[in-house]
């Protein structure tokens, strides 16, 4: 006869990650939660003040950037990029974040580095402004390898029904305002592991490892302030397919409307040079990376010092790197 611990699932290791996790949680409670974590589901109730709310959802992952923390034994920010993926994609029809919900899968389960894992989660929703209200551990031996996890996320927001940013107020002649990532975030990284394979390697006073891990920038609590001040006709998440594939879908379908991006109007890291150096083909590198413009901002023209301003007051390095035009090619970077 065999138990459950035999066959693999350590039933008291995960209330240990449980117990890890409300400790985190509580960290995160804001107005609005009704319950903590340990019930079936997390209850919210919707703030007042919106006369047509409308609810904002967004789920993701962090991808094979989770390879690197496992090989560098550092889990600590994986949890800040599955927060910031989908917190930033809400955000971009100028929803407010309310709460987040994380799905960790493992083979076995080790009550620390999940702890660790799921701290990240609860410095991300802080940096967001959202509450952890709760997720699922499911630990699946013989599915995932021994010291290998899984995590991704659900996002739900708020956004005032008139207030929706979905690009419909996007006219020739705004400005692209770009607000800098902090280095690789969340994409890219099949390509990027090909490129390194010693995490411990130098770069720029830190270990290489150190410098990709750096998490996803969340863009939230600067983004919503500023939505207080000037209007913002449409937004943009750089991730995966970079800026080809992410800036058109800030414009509504057959508005005729294109952007144009002036290379050399931001600084791009350095890491984006060095993967160049070590073989990424430097002809795409704007359709796979963020090239150091983790989100973008189409306002009119007349806004955009005052929102480059505003921005870099917050913390957040802004510039201007580009147009919007009538024309036929999404994306002209030159």
């Amino acid at each position: 006869m065999i138990d459950y611990r035999q066959s693999g699932v350590d039933v008291e290791e995960g209330y240990r990650a449980v117990d890890n996790y409300k400790t985190s949680a509580k960290r995160t409670m804001i107005p609005g939660v009704l319950n903590g974590l340990g019930s079936f589901a997390g209850m919210f109730e919707l703030p007042s003040g919106y006369r047509e709310p409308v609810i904002v959802s967004g789920t993701d992952g962090v991808g094979t950037k989770l390879d690197i923390a496992f090989a560098t034994e550092n889990y600590d920010t994986v949890g800040i990029d599955c927060v910031a993926m989908c917190v930033n994609d809400i955000l971009c029809h100028g929803a407010k974040p309310l709460f987040f919900l994380d799905y960790l899968a493992c083979g076995k389960l080790d009550a620390q580095v999940a702890g660790r894992i799921v701290a990240g989660v609860a410095e991300g929703c802080l940096q967001a402004g959202a509450a952890l209200m709760g997720g699922e551990t499911a630990e699946m031996p013989g599915f995932y390898d021994p010291g290998k996890y899984d995590i991704a996320g659900f996002a739900v927001g708020v956004a005032e029904k008139s207030r929706i940013i979905d690009g419909s107020k996007i006219r020739e002649g705004d400005v692209l305002v770009g607000l800098a990532s902090s280095g690789v975030h969340s994409n890219g990284f099949s390509l990027v592991r090909k490129l390194v394979t010693d995490y411990t390697e130098p770069f720029q006073g830190r270990t290489i490892g150190e410098v990709l891990l750096e998490p996803t920038k969340i863009y939230v609590k600067p983004v919503l302030a500023l939505m207080e001040h000037i209007d913002i006709h449409g937004m943009v998440h750089i991730t995966g397919g970079g800026f080809h594939e992410n800036i058109p879908r800030m414009y509504t379908e057959k508005s005729g409307l294109v952007s144009v991006l002036e290379k050399g109007s931001w600084p791009v890291p350095h890491i984006f040079d060095e993967l160049i150096r070590r073989g990424a083909n430097p002809d795409r590198m704007f359709n796979t990376f963020n090239m150091g413009i983790g989100f973008i901002l189409a306002v009119s023209a007349e806004d955009a010092e005052s929102a480059v301003s505003f921005l870099n007051k917050a913390g957040f390095p802004a510039y201007r790197i580009g147009t919007v035009e009538n024309g036929t090619e999404p994306v002209t970077i030159c």
